[in-house]
């Protein structure tokens, strides 16, 4: 039998990385085209590009590092919970176990002796697996999550920052829109091949909703008209 390819135990660094590289394309992509519409001059726009990589790349780490390990805590303090009830009510926690396997629908007799089997050999795994919805493929990984998101927000920032250094300063605003959609581009077929989803449709919606974030940020620079030399 050939083995079955299966992408859910990339969910915990791909979300991250996904995010990250989109939101370090679109940022920043955003953000040098919001000082080039107000900007005379090149300098302003590198170092806005520069410090958008930065202090994102920072952002992300430490957004995705607090809020994965809140998960985390959550998970944890939900297992020793149960730990202490599987020490002090076994019996009860066999039968919501039990039951548990009745409602996915097997026979009361199956269920209890599944239930029975299962406790034995790991009754903590057991649980944390089908009452709690924790295994190790889905498990909150905080450093993990952390340092995906923060490479792919510097792998995709510098990809604007580059041009914002190389394109020439007339055509800067319509050279970052072309160049982005075509990093987001990418960076949809990229995700959808390593999730195993649809290309078309993840292409689809990330250029969609990059060009109303990048033509927002292209109308502050043009409304407040701030000349930035």
């Amino acid at each position: 039998m050939q083995n079955e390819q299966h992408f859910i135990n990339r969910s915990g660094w791909l979300r991250a990385a996904v995010l990250g590289a989109n939101d370090g394309i679109l940022s920043t992509t955003s953000l040098v085209i919001g000082i080039a519409a107000a900007s005379q001059t090149r300098d302003p726009i590198v170092l806005a590009a520069l410090a958008g990589v930065v202090a994102g790349a920072l952002s992300m780490a430490a957004g995705e590092y607090v809020s994965v390990s809140s998960q985390s805590d959550i998970e944890k303090s939900d297992l020793e919970r149960e730990a202490r009830e599987l020490a002090e009510i076994p019996e009860a926690e066999l039968k919501e176990l039990t039951q548990i396997y009745v409602t996915r629908g097997l026979s009361q007799e199956l269920a209890q002796q599944v239930a029975v089997e299962l406790t034995a050999h790991n009754a903590l795994e057991a649980h944390a697996r089908d009452e709690l919805g924790i295994n190790d493929v889905t498990q909150a990984k905080p450093f993990q999550a952390a340092m995906a998101s923060a490479l792919a927000f510097i792998c995709g920032g510098i990809l604007p920052l580059l041009v914002a250094v190389f394109a020439p300063l007339r055509y800067m605003i319509p050279l970052q829109y072309g160049f982005s959609i075509v990093f987001l581009a990418i960076s949809g077929i990229m995700a959808a091949g390593a999730g195993g989803s649809n290309k078309m449709k993840a292409v689809m919606r990330i250029c969609i909703w990059g060009t109303v974030a990048m033509t927002a940020s292209a109308l502050v620079g043009y409304v407040f008209d701030v000349q930035v030399s």
